[in-house]
């Protein structure tokens, strides 16, 4: 089975699964900021990313402007970036999202990672020094992304399909439904124009059978109850059993559906896009890699 996750050397995950699914692993660090990158994934396109920031943030620097510092919090949910003293949060990257992280194995300061912004569907290049934590951070991530796709897995992900057919049975029963009543309504119609058709003349006596519909059958009327008759042994019938209504469920008796909680669903659009979306980030997977962005004599201590 391929591995939505993958990184070039092997390494062992540093924290317990629990930490990241019930908790959160938080890390401070200096943000250098964001800028939009071309691709999702490669070293070249970071490296172009960091260079920009790095130049960017030296001309702050020259101004008087210090590199501010947030506190990173990292789940299988994703990835905040908040303000370490208001707790503001300032970016909420989730997982799905995230398609490669790089860091620097040189000095273990700068890392990055890439993720597909959710309004504009931008891809965006996040850059941060660490303070020797480079790789340390770059893995959490990469635990927290291993975590969330074998949960996606385990609860919703590999009923996608079933579920997307079970969503077009579900509009072709509401598309029949319509035709049926529609039915009805022109059968209904018919039959008073049959019935204005027989109506005998004027003081003659007419003696009708039970009033029946075009195909010489009794019209059934929900509202008229059905009388229970006798068995053969002599024994009344039991009385019918009515079911109490499922509330918020679907006609398959399906309940809403989260993706990190298990159970089918109807499939509003807005879901099914967001369902979509998260089997499409994870399908592409989460690169990891070592570099290094020591390249111009710009890279001093922000």
């Amino acid at each position: 089975m391929n591995r939505a996750f993958n990184r070039k050397k092997d390494k062992s995950w540093m924290h317990t699964p629990e930490a990241l699914a019930k908790h959160y692993i938080a890390y401070n660090a200096k943000f250098l900021g964001n800028t939009e990158v071309e691709a999702p994934k490669g070293t070249e396109v970071v490296k172009d990313a960091v260079r920009k920031l790095k130049f960017q943030r030296h001309i702050k620097k020259s101004e008087g402007q210090k590199t501010p510092k947030v506190e990173l919090q990292i789940s299988i949910y994703g990835v905040k970036i908040l303000d370490p003293k208001s707790k503001d949060v300032q970016h909420n990257c989730q997982l799905h999202r995230i398609s490669f992280c790089a860091d620097d194995k040189t000095d273990k300061r700068i890392f990055t990672f890439i993720c597909k912004d959710s309004e504009s569907n931008k891809h965006l290049c996040y850059v941060f020094d660490s303070e020797k934590c480079a790789e340390e951070i770059t893995l959490t991530i990469g635990q927290a992304f291993d975590l969330a796709y074998k949960k996606f897995l385990e609860s919703g992900g590999k009923d996608v399909e079933t579920r997307k057919q079970i969503g077009g049975l579900q509009k072709r029963i509401q598309e029949l439904e319509t035709e049926n009543a529609e039915l009805k309504k022109q059968l209904h119609e018919l039959e008073e124009q049959l019935m204005i058709a027989h109506v005998p003349p004027a003081g003659s006596i007419s003696i009708r059978p039970q009033s029946m519909d075009m195909f010489d059958m009794v019209p059934f009327s929900p509202a008229t109850p059905l009388v229970p008759t006798k068995t053969s042994n002599g024994c009344p019938p039991p009385p019918p059993t009515t079911l109490p209504p499922d509330i918020r469920k679907d006609l398959f008796g399906a309940e809403p559906f989260d993706p990190f909680t298990c159970g089918a669903a109807d499939f509003p659009p807005d879901i099914q896009s967001q369902l979509d979306e998260m089997q499409e980030g994870f399908k592409m997977g989460l690169t990891l890699e070592g570099t290094i962005f020591s390249l111009d004599p710009l890279d001093s201590r922000c």
